[in-house]
C-alpha cells in the first residue's frame, strides 16, 4: 500500500485548520422509473440521508451552519424544496441552505465550496452533497433547454453550439477519435458489473448506505417499501447479453443500455468541520479534503475531461499516481472511462474496485458524495490513505478532488 508519507511528506501533517471529514453516507442508488426510488421525491430521498450524515457524525443539526446541496433536473433548482426539506428533517431555521448546478459534478462541487467556507473562516461546519430524482425529472428536460436565446441557436461558435450536444453523442465521437470500439467497451462495462455484484454480495456497501422507507401508490393500492439496497446492478450479467443490446445513440454506433451510465435515483451526503472545531467537541475525523481541481476542454469531447483535471490536481498537491490507493471516476460512458484510464496510465485495479457508475448507477446531481462516501468505506477497508474522486460533466468540465484517509 502507497505511503504519502514517502513522497507527499506534508499531506500528513495535521493543522488546526484542515478541513476534516466527519461522515460519508448515501441512499441506495436506484433505476429511474422502476427502481426503489421510482415514485420518491427529491427531498424524500435526501431527508434521511441529511438526517444519518449528523447522525454518525455525531453532531447535532444546530451544529451545521450551511448546507450546500447539488442538484441538476430539479424544478427551480431545488432551492425551495431543499429548504423545505431541510427544516422538515429536524435543522433549525439557523442552518442555511443553498444549491450547486455543475452538472454531473454538482455534489463534488458542493464538497469544494463548503470546505472552501471552512477554510475562509466563514463557517466552521456544513453538510454538503446532492440529490437527483431522474425518474421525476429527466423526461421533462433530459437536460437540453427548452428555449434557447435566438442569438446562441444562431451561433458560429462550434464549441457553444457543442454545450447541448446530448451526451451520448459525445461517447459516440470518443469512440470513434481514439478507436474505442464496442468489444472493448463492454468487456468494461461488464467488469464493473461483475466488482460491484461481489461488492453487494459481500457487503461493502453497506456500511455506506442509509435505509429509506418510501410509500408507494400505484393502481389504487399503496405500500410501503425499504430500500437497503441498490438495485442497478445485475448479478450475473453475461457478456453475450451485452453484445446482444443495440445501440442507443443511433444505427451503427457503440453506446448502449449496457455499457453506459444507469439512469438513476439517489441522495449523498457528508459532513465536512475545521479541525480544532472537531477535536474541541471529541470528534475522530475520518478524512479529510485536500484540494479540488477543476479545468476544461472541447465540449463535444467532454468524456475525457478528467485527463486535464486529474493531473492538475496532482500537480497542484505534489501528489504522484503511484501514491494514491484508491481513483473513483466516475462511469459516464466507457469509451470515455477506457479513455481516461488509457491517457492517465492509471492502474486499473485502483479504479472503482466496487464497479462505477455503469453498474452502480448515475443520480447526476448526487454522484460526486456518493463516490466519496464509497471512496472514503473502501480506504478504510483496504487501509488506504488517498483517493481522488474524478468525473467529467456536461458542456466540457473535468472535476478532481483530492482526499486523505486517517
Amino acid at each position: 500500500m502507497a505511503s504519502i508519507r514517502t513522497t507527499a511528506q506534508r499531506l500528513s501533517k495535521k493543522s488546526p485548520s484542515d478541513v476534516v471529514i466527519l461522515s460519508a453516507v448515501r441512499s441506495p442508488v436506484t433505476r429511474a422509473f422502476k427502481g426503489g426510488f421510482r415514485n420518491a421525491f427529491p427531498e424524500d430521498i435526501l431527508g434521511p440521508v441529511m438526517q444519518a450524515a449528523v447522525q454518525r457524525a455525531k453532531v447535532a443539526p444546530s451544529d451545521v451552519q450551511d448546507v450546500l446541496i447539488g442538484n441538476v433536473l430539479a424544478e427551480l433548482g431545488f432551492a425551495k424544496t431543499g429548504r423545505m426539506c431541510l427544516n422538515h428533517s429536524g435543522f433549525p431555521n439557523s442552518t442555511t441552505f443553498h444549491t450547486v448546478n455543475r452538472q454531473c459534478s454538482s455534489s463534488l462541487q458542493a464538497v469544494t465550496h463548503i470546505s472552501h467556507a471552512i477554510m475562509a473562516g466563514q463557517i466552521e461546519v456544513g453538510l454538503a452533497g446532492g440529490v437527483e430524482s431522474m425518474s421525476r425529472n429527466y423526461k421533462a428536460t433530459r437536460g437540453i433547454p427548452q428555449d434557447l436565446s435566438p442569438r446562441l441557436k444562431e451561433s458560429q461558435v462550434q464549441s457553444a453550439s457543442d454545450c447541448i450536444l446530448p451526451m451520448g453523442l459525445t461517447s459516440e465521437k470518443v469512440a470513434k477519435i481514439f478507436g474505442i470500439g464496442r468489444e472493448a467497451q463492454d468487456n468494461f462495462a461488464h467488469e464493473s458489473q461483475r466488482r460491484a455484484s461481489i461488492a453487494r454480495k459481500e457487503g461493502w456497501f453497506d456500511g455506506e448506505i442509509v435505509p429509506i422507507e418510501t410509500v408507494n401508490e400505484e393502481e389504487g393500492n399503496v405500500t410501503r417499501e425499504v430500500v437497503a439496497k441498490d438495485d442497478g446492478i445485475r448479478d450475473g450479467l453475461s457478456l453475450e447479453k451485452l453484445s446482444s443490446m443495440k445501440p442507443a445513440f443511433g444505427v451503427g454506433g457503440c453506446s448502449t443500455a449496457g455499457n453506459s451510465s444507469q439512469i438513476s435515483d439517489g441522495a449523498s451526503a457528508t459532513i465536512l468541520a475545521r479541525r480544532s472545531w472537531a477535536e474541541s467537541h471529541g470528534l475522530t475525523p475520518l478524512g479529510r479534503f485536500i484540494r479540488t481541481q477543476v479545468s476544461g476542454c472541447d465540449p463535444s469531447l467532454m468524456g475525457i475531461s478528467p485527463i486535464y483535471a486529474i493531473p492538475a490536481l496532482l500537480k497542484q498537491t505534489g501528489v504522484e499516481l503511484k501514491d494514491v490507493d484508491i481513483i473513483e471516476l466516475n462511469e459516464a460512458f466507457a469509451s470515455q472511462t477506457i479513455y481516461c484510464i488509457d491517457k492517465l496510465g492509471l492502474d486499473e485495479e485502483k479504479v472503482n474496485p466496487w464497479g462505477g457508475a455503469i453498474a452502480l448507477g448515475h443520480p447526476t446531481g448526487a454522484t460526486g458524495t456518493r463516490q466519496l462516501a464509497t471512496l472514503m468505506a473502501g480506504l478504510t477497508k483496504t487501509d488506504g490513505e488517498v483517493g481522488i474522486v474524478s468525473m467529467c460533466a456536461s458542456t466540457g468540465l473535468g472535476v478532481a478532488s483530492l482526499f486523505v484517509r486517517e
